[in-house]
C-alpha cells in the first residue's frame, strides 16, 4: 500500500533500488514494526479524561544518506510535536546535518506537516506515520554554491513517553526533493533519534 502510494505521486522509491546500510537499516525497521504491530496490542481511543492540546518540543541526532554521493551526513536538528486531537497532529523539525562533510558538503531541513497515530501499544508507546513538506538547502562540495529545494519528507516514528513530560523517539524519514540540478531529482533518507519535554 505505501509502495503504491508512492507510485501515484510519481516519486522514484530510490531507496529499495541501492544496496547499501542505509538500505538494510530501514528494511529492518520495517520488520520491526510490522511485527511489533502483530504482537503489540492496539488501542486507537485514548481516555476522555487525557488532555486534548498538548505541545513536545525537544531536540535530536540524525544520520542521512544525502543520496548524491560523497559521504553519509551526520547532524542535530530540533522538532515540536502539536497535538490538537487524537487525529489533528502537526510536527514541525529543523535539521543541520554538518558532520562528516565531503569536501564542504552539507544539508539542512525545515519542514512542517501532519502526523497520524498508527498504533498504540499501552498508555506510553504510540507508532506515527508523517508526511510532512518545507524546503532542504544544500551546499555543495568545493565551495561550488549552494541552493535550496522543495522537500516532501515522509516517514514513521516510534514514541514512547517515559513519564508525564519526557518522551524518546526513534524516527525514519525519506526525503523527495521533487527538483534539484538540471530538473533531476533527489531521495535523501536517515534516521533519527530524539528526546523532548512536554510544555504544555
Amino acid at each position: 500500500m505505501v509502495l503504491a502510494f508512492y507510485q501515484i505521486c510519481g516519486i522514484k522509491f530510490a531507496i529499495l533500488k541501492r544496496d547499501s546500510p542505509m538500505r538494510r537499516v530501514f528494511l529492518l525497521a520495517l520488520f520491526a514494526l510490522g511485527g511489533a504491530s502483530v504482537a503489540g496490542y492496539a488501542q486507537s481511543v485514548e481516555s476522555a479524561t487525557a488532555r486534548q492540546f498538548t505541545i513536545d518540543a525537544g531536540g535530536m541526532a540524525s544520520y542521512f544518506n544525502p543520496n548524491e554521493g560523497g559521504n553519509n551526513l551526520a547532524g542535530i536538528g530540533t522538532y515540536a510535536d502539536f497535538h490538537f486531537t487524537h487525529w489533528f497532529q502537526l510536527e514541525a523539525e529543523a535539521r543541520w546535518l554538518r558532520w562528516n562533510q565531503y569536501y564542504g558538503e552539507h544539508e539542512d531541513n525545515y519542514l512542517l506537516g501532519p502526523r497520524v497515530p498508527v498504533w498504540q501499544f499501552g498508555d506510553r508507546t504510540v507508532v506515527y506515520g508523517k508526511a510532512l513538506i518545507g524546503y532542504g538547502k544544500e551546499t555543495f562540495p568545493f565551495k561550488y554554491g549552494y541552493g535550496t529545494f522543495t522537500d516532501f519528507a515522509f516517514g514513521g516514528t516510534v514514541e514512547h513517553r517515559l513519564g508525564p513530560k519526557i518522551s524518546v523517539k526513534a524516527d525514519f524519514e525519506y526525503q523527495y526533493w521533487p527538483v534539484w540540478l538540471n530538473n533531476q531529482s533527489l531521495a535523501p533518507y536517515g534516521v533519527s533519534l530524539g528526546m523532548g519535554y512536554r510544555l504544555f
